[in-house]
């Protein structure tokens, strides 16, 4: 039974993040995946701001940046256009596969132990370490550390194994499908194209996200106890578009998509949880790559010190969780307020701040502060009181 200093479930953007830097810090780390590829299948629209990408010191690589993003293009259920322009560069549709293969890469070339295909079905305490069973290839292996760090998705067996309670409620849950298609044609390419309305996405948008000319990503992210499946509205949506509904699927992807339900304790003893396993996603927008690799350097940082103090309980461990809201989780609560006042607004709602507001205003709305948003709302929908009412019920 080989042992490491850490032993990290899941080799998606936050796995391979803490892996790296476990790695550059001297830890003996492994990192599995149940998957037999890094990369796939993907569950999600594969954009990635450029601001994430500065935080987290990644250079845009042509390998698989696929498309420069210079905005938003946001459809109200008319089809009236709101343009976010920032007139240059704010982001990529990446392609996730060769992005995380290049992740994978990085954190092998620094010493960390990368494996696929190995599915984890048994986490036991012993001792001060965690044993973790796995089927290795149809290979029954053993693989023991003192600290496990859990990032094996919004399912995560090893929290819940390791008596971490990760339940999401089914309103804090969307479902999410996605064709990426070919030989199509929108408007808009160089914008990330967002489509709303109650007919569209119940509790949701339909996008889609250029990955190079006449390709790109086409999907759909909605309520999770619909009546209808979000296949049924994706379909109809292509449908109903001239641009797409002749074009041809390359790939079809789909999955569930935590937008909230945010852990006020992300530890255990001998274990630590990031990404989608502790529902770190933007609960506006589903997005969730830069905000699990964050998390994942944050978790790595905490094991590199658990290590030196050889100290892994919860008690030590728990430093995390308040490192982590106060960068991130504080801001990320307040989006999810905002996403409770967007569930409530009618298709007439939306055709009235497709009419009234500005791009810039829905910038606002998108950084999370509460009181430049209520201010702008209360400046901007004067002649609407009661749409205005709705709205600053979520942002006093």
């Amino acid at each position: 039974m080989q042992e490491f200093d850490v032993i990290i479930v899941g080799a998606g953007p936050a796995g391979l993040t803490a892996a790296r830097k476990l790695a550059e810090g001297k830890a003996k780390v492994l990192c599995f995946d149940k998957k037999q590829e890094i990369g796939v299948p993907k569950r999600c629209a594969e954009g990635l701001g450029l601001a994430w990408m500065q935080r987290l010191n990644l250079k845009p690589d042509k390998k698989w940046c696929m498309q420069e993003i210079h905005g938003a293009a946001l459809y109200a259920p008319s089809l009236k256009l709101v343009e976010i322009d920032f007139g240059k560069v704010s982001g990529y549709v990446i392609e996730r596969r060769v992005f995380e293969k290049e992740l994978a890469k990085q954190a092998a070339e620094k010493g960390a132990l990368i494996k696929t295909k190995c599915n984890a079905h048994s986490f036991e305490r012993k001792d001060g370490k965690v044993i973790v069973s796995c089927t290795e290839q149809g290979i029954e292996t053993k693989y023991s550390a003192p600290l496990i760090i859990a990032a094996d998705g919004t399912e995560s067996l090893a929290a819940r194994k390791l008596g971490l309670n990760t339940t999401i409620s089914i309103n804090d849950i969307d479902s999410g499908y996605q064709y990426e298609m070919v030989n199509i044609s929108f408007d808009n390419p160089q914008f990330i194209n967002l489509f709303f309305g109650k007919n569209v996405a119940p509790r949701g948008y339909c996008w889609i996200f250029s990955k190079g000319k006449n390709h790109a990503n086409v999907g759909i992210g909605i309520a999770g106890p619909e009546q209808e499946t979000a296949k049924h509205y994706l379909d109809r949506f292509v449908e109903a578009h001239p641009g797409l509904k002749k074009g041809s699927t390359i790939e079809v992807n789909a999955g569930t998509i935590p937008v909230g339900g945010f852990l006020d304790d992300m530890t255990a003893d001998n274990l630590l949880v990031c990404g989608d396993a502790a529902h770190q996603v933007n609960p506006i927008h589903g997005g969730g790559i830069g905000i699990a690799m964050e998390a994942a350097s944050i978790a790595a940082g905490v094991a590199l010190k658990a290590i030196s103090k050889k100290d892994f309980s919860q008690e030590f461990l728990k430093q995390y969780n308040s490192i982590w809201y106060e960068k991130r989780g504080n801001k990320l609560k307040k989006l999810l307020k905002q996403r409770h006042m967007l569930e409530e607004l009618t298709d007439e709602n939306f055709e009235v701040l497709a009419n009234t507001i500005s791009g810039s205003d829905i910038m606002t709305l998108t950084e999370g502060d509460l009181v430049d948003s209520a201010k702008m709302v209360t400046k901007k929908l004067i002649r609407h009181p009661k749409l205005a009412k709705v709205m600053l019920k979520y942002l006093r």
